[in-house]
């Protein structure tokens, strides 16, 4: 049976972190690739000269699992025949854990002959044990499968030497998600796209068109704003940048083929903390944008600053125009000024807004909310 590239690539990892881990002093790569069964099967190693193809494999390696935290050391210059590498046990490990209480403090069994007797040791009382597993609980009901996730392996960490589930948070309070944030598998899936800069495919699900399609898109980074995860990146079939909220993107695929291999440069000039920083709701969206035109027949701060967001119309100083993707989401923010920002076009969006003030209109006829 032939052994997937995955499976492969994970025990070329094990074997590396083993042999780091099994020797107290800096190795060089040569003596490091002894004891990786993967890179001694190249044949090199035992000549005394690595392949270029092997150093890409170690470098590629080592900057994957220095991605996921392992804190591999260099010592000297990257590259060099004479330089070194080390992983020091205190940097890798968790420490040793203990549970005090009034009957005194149960102490892990150390495991001297690996040499972690330098590890540290971290005591939990009760109280604290019990807010470690409120928080834990707390934040999974946050609804971001990111952080849920990275919540679920802490947990099985710590619990393998303390009794998380006899502090358990229990359900006295618990926080609602209105909204779906995404699948976990997604996010794994343009986390990888997004760090060796491969090409992805999805489904898409179109709010304004109500259809699902097949996209493509170069990802440039994933931010969050007004309670959702956005994927921002260069669509590959229109050839512009654009906004795909992830809870609508499904069977994400990473492009496969040379998989050591950038497929893109994400732009010199773009900056995802600017680009995060200067989107509002009714920017974000995968629509064709419309040039909405507002009146500001309002004078308040709140009034002014949102008529500052828009570019002015020539010939009409209380008229406004903002780019808009979604009109729903635009309309609700209109809606919010009380009437002192009303649109006057395109019609579609006019025909929005007013359905959007009678619906809640209708919700206080009575005098009282539905």
């Amino acid at each position: 049976m032939t052994t997937s590239r995955t499976t492969q690539k994970v025990q070329r990892w094990i074997d590396l972190l083993t042999t780091l881990l099994s020797h107290n002093f800096p190795l060089t790569f040569l003596d490091l690739a002894r004891g990786v069964p993967q890179y001694l099967a190249d044949g090199s190693v035992d000549r005394g000269e690595p392949s270029p193809t092997l150093k890409r494999m170690f470098e590629r390696d080592k900057l994957e699992l220095r991605s996921m935290g392992v804190p591999i050391e260099t010592i000297g210059e990257e590259g060099e025949e004479d330089t070194s590498y080390r992983l020091r046990p205190g940097d890798f490990y968790l420490p040793y854990l203990a549970v005090a209480s009034q009957r005194g403090t149960l102490k892990p069994k150390k495991v001297d002959r690996h040499g972690y007797r330098s590890l540290a040791e971290l005591t939990f009382d009760a109280d604290e044990l019990v807010a470690v597993a409120e928080g834990a609980a707390r934040a999974r009901q946050l609804g971001d499968p990111v952080l849920r996730a990275d919540v679920d392996a802490a947990v099985r960490k710590l619990a393998v030497d303390l009794p998380l589930g006899a502090a358990s948070a229990g359900d006295a309070t618990y926080v609602r998600q209105p909204r779906s944030s995404g699948d976990p598998a997604t996010f794994e899936a343009l986390s990888d796209a997004l760090f060796r800069q491969k090409r992805v495919t999805f489904d898409y699900r179109s709010m304004g068109r109500d259809e699902t399609a097949r996209r493509a898109a170069e990802p440039y980074g994933l931010f969050f704003i007004n309670g959702h995860w956005y994927l921002v990146g260069h669509d590959t079939e229109r050839d512009a940048l654009r906004n795909f909220r992830v809870s609508r993107m499904g069977a994400v695929k990473v492009n496969a083929a040379r998989e050591g291999t950038p497929d893109y440069s994400i732009p010199e000039g773009f900056s995802l903390r600017e680009h995060a920083r200067s989107r509002n709701a009714w920017e974000l969206g995968d629509d064709q944008p419309l040039e909405a035109i507002v009146e500001v027949r309002g004078t308040s701060g709140a009034a002014r600053a949102a008529a500052e967001l828009g570019e002015p119309v020539e010939g009409n100083p209380d008229r406004r125009c903002y780019e808009v993707r979604r009109r729903d989401v635009f309309a609700r923010w209109l809606l919010s000024f009380a009437g002192e920002l009303v649109p006057v076009a395109p019609p579609a969006l006019v025909e929005e807004f007013r359905a959007q003030v009678a619906a809640t209109r209708a919700r206080y006829v009575s005098g009282a909310r539905a």
